[in-house]
């Protein structure tokens, strides 16, 4: 026997404010770098597409995240709705963050995502690239303060 889920609200068929909702939910997730609590908002069978890697099902998730986190040290993110209906939600963002010789690199995306009847996100495409800056050209200084629904600044 399966127990099912307790629902992730807000659900689908997202509105405005339920579609800004889970962005920001999911920003500040991925700002927590716990691979663990971020993998738990996708389904179990959740597909991805990061890049050119090919992902499939939570386990895979949260060991891929913890890869990345090992890797892009002092990560910090930022997303922003850029579309939704339905069931789908479309995001642009950035993050900022180092490896381990102290170069630094803002990131830029987009993600398509499609979540399922219960709130938890069965498909995630994103396409990213990384741009070297200098420390000094920093713009993203930890999770965005409370009460902060603002965008992402553009170049």
């Amino acid at each position: 026997m399966h127990d099912t889920p307790a629902p992730r609200l807000p659900l689908p068929p997202f509105d405005e404010a339920g579609a800004r909702q889970k962005v920001l939910m999911a920003e500040n997730a991925w700002n927590t770098k716990d691979a663990e609590r971020v993998a738990g908002a996708y389904t179990v069978d959740s597909v991805w597409r990061n890049r050119s890697e090919f992902v499939q099902g939570r386990d895979a998730i949260q060991a891929f995240l913890t890869r990345k986190w090992e890797r892009e040290r002092e990560y910090v993110l930022r997303k922003d709705l850029w579309a939704f209906s339905g069931n789908h939600i479309a995001v642009r963002f950035q993050y900022e963050w180092h490896d381990d010789a102290g170069q630094w690199f803002r990131s830029y995306g987009n993600e398509n995502w499609e979540f399922d009847d219960l709130g938890y996100m069965a498909r995630r495409e994103a396409s990213i690239n990384d741009v070297p800056i200098q420390e000094s050209e920093r713009r993203i200084f930890g999770p965005r303060p409370d009460g902060d629904t603002s965008g992402i600044p553009l170049e």
